[in-house]
């Protein structure tokens, strides 16, 4: 597991990735470059709607946003700590204002807004972002780093 790691994060990891290609050379952006980058993940926070359309699958070592979309229906939260122990976050961007946090335990919206939160997935394994209080499966999103 460590070799893998230090070779994604030297960019030196065999074979193509299954959801972001690692780049033959990150050049100065490292991590960050732009042909390392996965696409964005959509989730939704409105009463009664799906939290996500389906499972998420990441690529060890790939950048990727996930952009938060509140409609203000709720007051509702998105909570996933093992997720969040699992990447390393590079920002959370809200209303143009960047955080960069060194731990997320969760995020809620008083009112409808949106939050993009940039970051680089790391440790291998399945995790779970849901809505804390809810039971239905439709309220949680299955993301999975390969």
């Amino acid at each position: 597991m460590m070799r893998h790691l230090l070779a994604v994060l030297t960019g030196l990891a065999a074979g193509p990735a299954a959801a972001a290609p690692l780049c033959d050379n990150l050049g100065f952006a490292g991590l960050l470059a732009s042909c390392n980058r996965g696409e964005p993940i959509a989730l939704t926070l409105a009463s009664g709607q799906p939290l996500a359309t389906g499972p998420v699958k990441l690529q060890s070592g790939a950048y990727y946003e996930i952009i938060v979309t509140a409609d203000g229906s709720a007051e509702l939260a998105l909570a996933g700590p093992e997720f969040f122990r699992a990447i390393w976050m590079n920002e959370i961007v809200i209303n143009d204002i960047e955080v960069r946090p060194m731990a997320v335990d969760s995020l809620e919206f008083d009112d409808a807004g949106e939050a993009t939160l940039s970051f680089i997935a790391i440790k291998p394994g399945s995790y779970r972002l849901a809505i804390p209080g809810t039971t239905s499966e439709s309220q949680s999103v299955t993301i999975t780093i390969e």
